[in-house]
Parts: structure tokens; C-alpha cells; sequence
């Protein structure tokens, strides 16, 4: 049973259709890749989920449940963890503030302070600053840390190496093939073809707001899947 599915979703902005029967699943432990075009749809698959649009066709189910009502809240409520796009830090918090935010659905776990930090020690050491004080590496590890302090079963990131320098890049692919071996499911709206071929077992390709070709990442090679992203 999925964690997460689209089933023949259709989603819209006021009247403007964006999402055109999206189909898609997320197993426990499974790292899937969701890629496209700039403008194809594919944050929108993110806000569909958050309740942002609305769905006019299809559903969307949790574990095998059908949600009829998305709210900005559901997901977080059934162990689904968001890195949006931006990162989301919030200014007036510190670091650790932004960190123990992710504690709010109250959902217990491996995952507390002490093991975020340990994990990314950058966080313990600069506990005290400003979120948005931290470098771009770092608030996307602020990011990525709040949302493991929530104990999902899925992970889902938003462009997460968006302005981040190839080195951190490096670090976020090992990290996120880590958190999947760990039994995580990982959902990846990405661009980056290296990340992308690192980190995905398989791939939803998004064009024109539907899928168009999915598959096995072992038998796509990079110029392929290339040819999907280029704007």
C-alpha cells in the first residue's frame, strides 16, 4: 500500500486547470523522483497536497485512505513532511525555534534535537542566530532538519539543491539515499539531473500537467531524462 498516491487528479487554480489527471505512488522506503519542465506542474502537485488547490477530479489517498478535504494541515498529520521551495525558515526564529517547529504534529520517532544536531552539527552551533542568518546550505539543513523533527514516513523536497553549491549537493544526495535506506520515502521535485540520478529508484515525468513517461531510473540514462528538464 502507498503512502502517498494521485489518482487521476485534476487540480485548479480558481478556473485555471494545472494538474490534468496526475497519477503517481510513493511506497515506504522508496525514493521517487517527480521531474518536468519549469511550469509543467510540478509545485503544484505540492500545493494540491497542502490543500492551496483545489481538486476538481481524482483524489488523493494516504496509506490506501482517500482524502477528501486536503488542508494546509493534513499532511503533517499523517506523517508526510514538506522542504518547500524557498526552505520556509522563518525570519523572527532562531535557528533551534525554526528546528523545534517540527515537533508541532506531535508525532513520535528517532528523530528528535539532539539527533538533527548531531546530524548537522552547523545547527548546534549556531542554535541561537537567526534562521535566515545561516547560509543557503545551511537553511536548506534547517529545512530538511524541521522536517525530520515531525518523524514522517515521507519526505517530500521542492527543488531542494535550488542555489546551493555542488559540494552541499553532493551532501544532500547522500543524505536523502541515507534517509531512504533508513525506511523514508522520498519524493523529489527536481531539476538537477546528477541529484536526481543519486538519489530516485524511479521517475514521473510531468509535461503539459500530466504524466507523461515514468519508469525505472536503471534503464534511463541521463541524456534521456535530460531532454524532459531542458527548458
Amino acid at each position: 500500500m502507498p503512502l502517498l498516491a494521485f489518482n487521476d487528479v485534476h487540480a485548479l487554480y480558481g478556473r485555471a486547470r494545472i494538474l490534468n489527471g496526475v497519477t503517481f505512488a510513493v511506497d515506504a522506503g522508496e525514493r521517487v523522483a517527480l521531474v518536468g519542465r519549469n511550469g509543467v506542474g510540478k509545485t503544484t502537485v505540492v500545493n494540491t497536497l497542502c490543500g492551496v488547490t483545489r481538486i476538481g477530479q481524482g483524489h488523493v489517498e494516504i496509506r490506501g485512505r482517500t482524502i477528501k478535504d486536503l488542508r494546509g494541515y493534513t499532511a503533517a498529520q499523517n506523517g508526510i513532511a514538506i522542504v518547500m521551495q524557498g526552505r520556509g525558515i522563518l525570519p523572527n526564529l532562531t535557528v533551534e525555534e525554526n528546528l523545534l517547529l517540527g515537533t508541532a504534529t506531535g508525532r513520535k520517532g528517532p528523530w528528535s534535537l539532539e539527533k538533527v544536531q548531531d546530524l548537522f552539527p552547523i545547527l548546534r552551533e549556531r542554535r541561537a542566530n537567526p534562521g535566515l542568518a545561516l547560509s543557503g546550505g545551511q537553511q536548506q539543513m534547517l529545512a530538511i532538519g524541521r522536517a525530520l523533527m515531525a518523524n514522517p514516513d515521507l519526505l517530500i523536497l521542492d527543488e531542494p539543491s535550488e542555489g546551493l553549491a555542488p559540494v552541499i549537493v553532493d551532501e544532500l544526495a547522500a543524505l536523502l539515499v541515507k534517509l531512504g535506506e533508513d525506511g523514508i520515502g522520498i519524493l523529489l521535485i527536481e531539476q538537477n539531473i546528477s541529484l536526481i540520478h543519486r538519489v530516485a529508484q524511479r521517475f514521473y515525468v510531468l509535461s503539459k500537467g500530466a504524466v507523461a513517461e515514468s519508469g525505472s531510473l536503471q534503464n534511463v540514462t541521463r541524456d534521456e531524462l535530460e531532454r524532459h528538464i531542458a527548458i
